[in-house]
């Protein structure tokens, strides 16, 4: 077996035993990358001489017995949004083409300390806006379960890599489905993390309220590794908080869900779902039920709100965020500027795509004075009735199962030629960013053309031990996780 091929926590434990070393793991890797990557596009950037550098470091913490993490060694692909110092962050943008951050995002800086290595940047949509990853600067990702359709997004290319095994584990961000609608299409395993788990210093932003990191693995035990290293307060993240601890032991020994009452959205079930994914998730949720959870449905009608709730919010704060992008600090200044007014107009048009446009285009509607109360209040407002709707549901569940999306992977171009129903694909997800909870996506089935089809647990605030132990004990009598695409 190729070392690719395995586990995280596989190569772990064999980089501690000195089967292999940390060399060894980045060079599978990367191989795996340059026979494959042609086809996928995953990668915007790799660096193997770099990451062989990183690895020598990785080896001597190990060496030296400075490495506490249960993914010491692990080679680890970070979405292109993620500043890494001294490497190009581009958000896969042409406005950052050439964008070198003078520092690390405080989850690079926690991998390093642990041992782990990141190398490489992994393809997302422009700036995270997207659900399809084609807005890419570097052309779309492919769904390597079928090259014809896309891997999701924003983090397409974070979660393809570790479905065509370019990459053990990945690091994507999340800010309305992007980590679990990637996972759901391409048959992986990604957590979104509650809001303020894991610092977002580094972080650059598309929506400030809802962006998260999570990790996106093979495994839920994967995934809790990789969690366990990158969470935690950061002083350098005024929104950071510590979750409740959890050891990957007390995961792993999860075998059953006695006790557990799992509560089912109706409302996920409604018109515009595929039957094969309803069907899907419902067999998942017999599975719970054979390991001991009391599962039951339950009305949230405030779902309906869900979509137009986040897209306001979402690009009012994006309109704010991406105005530091004139052309002036740093990345792209339009060459055809010859005074202020044009450098800021001619490189925003310029550096821009056009999804990108269209969502600053919306935050500034939404936020200018004729239309702030029509539009951006009310979505306040309704995020509040989101929040109180999932408390209430909390009060009777220890965690909720629903689908991720409505539907398994679309077309390469559907989703770019009718963009609504691109973002009728994130009702699903979109509420737990807006609530700030944490949820865990794993396959549960495939539809009739081979497509995986995944679901989510979605947990309680800081309760990612909870959801995480749930995605264990299912992956421990399913096997979904564990099929690839062909020819990977």
């Amino acid at each position: 077996m190729e070392i690719y091929e395995m586990t995280a926590l596989e190569i772990a434990q064999k980089i501690k035993s000195r089967e292999i070393s940390c060399e060894d793991a980045v060079n599978s890797v990367a191989k795996s990358i340059e026979e494959k990557d042609g086809n996928y596009n995953c990668y915007t950037a790799f660096d193997k001489d770099c990451a062989l550098e990183k690895a020598k470091y990785a080896q001597n913490l190990i060496d030296s017995g400075n490495a506490d993490s249960p993914l010491a060694g692990v080679p680890v692909a970070v979405k292109d949004n993620i500043c890494t110092k001294g490497e190009i962050t581009s958000c896969a943008s042409k406005i950052l083409y050439n964008f070198k951050p003078p520092y690390d995002a405080t989850v690079i800086k926690k991998l390093t300390a642990a041992g782990m290595i990141p190398c490489g940047k992994v393809n997302m949509d422009e700036f995270a806006m997207g659900s399809t990853t084609e807005t890419s600067y570097y052309g779309a990702t492919k769904n390597p379960w079928d090259t014809n359709k896309v891997p999701g997004g924003s983090s397409g290319g974070a979660a393809a890599a570790v479905a065509a095994r370019e990459s053990v584990v990945a690091l994507g961000s999340d800010t309305g489905g992007s980590i679990r609608q990637p996972c759901s299409f391409c048959g992986v395993t990604g957590l979104k993390p509650t809001y303020g788990s894991v610092s977002r210093y580094g972080l650059i932003a598309y929506a400030s309220s809802l962006d998260q990191i999570g990790p996106i693995a093979k495994t839920a035990l994967d995934a809790a590794a990789l969690f366990s290293v990158i969470c935690g307060k950061d002083e350098k993240d005024g929104t950071s908080a510590d979750p409740n601890p959890f050891t990957v032991e007390e995961i792993a020994k999860t075998t059953d869900l006695k006790g557990k009452k799992v509560g089912i959205p109706a409302d996920f079930f409604g018109e515009g779902i595929n039957e094969e994914v309803a069907k899907s998730v419902m067999q998942a949720a017999e599975t719970l039920k054979s390991l001991g959870a009391d599962v039951e449905e339950f009305a949230m009608p405030i779902v309906k709100y869900a979509i137009p709730t986040y897209y306001i919010i979402a690009c009012a704060e994006a309109c704010s965020n991406l105005s530091r992008f004139d052309g002036i600090k740093y990345g792209y200044k339009s060459p055809d500027a010859h005074n202020l007014r044009e450098v800021y107009i001619k490189s925003r048009s310029e550096g821009f795509g056009m999804e990108v446009k269209k969502r600053i285009m919306l935050g500034n509607f939404v936020l200018s004075s004729g239309y702030f109360d029509a539009y951006y209040n009310k979505a306040l407002k309704a995020k509040g009735l989101i929040v109180k709707a999932f408390n209430e549901a909390f009060e009777k569940y220890d965690f909720l199962l629903g689908p991720v999306a409505p539907t398994t992977a679309l077309k390469m171009g559907e989703g770019l030629s009718d963009p609504l129903a691109m973002y009728l694909g994130d009702i699903y997800t979109v509420m737990i960013n807006i609530a700030g909870l944490p949820s865990l996506a794993l396959p549960c089935g495939f539809d009739g053309s081979g497509m995986p089809i995944g679901m989510q647990i979605i947990g309680r605030p800081f309760d990612e031990k909870t959801i995480l132990a749930a995605g264990n004990a299912f992956q421990s009598v399913t096997d979904y996780h564990t099929k690839r695409p062909a020819g990977v």
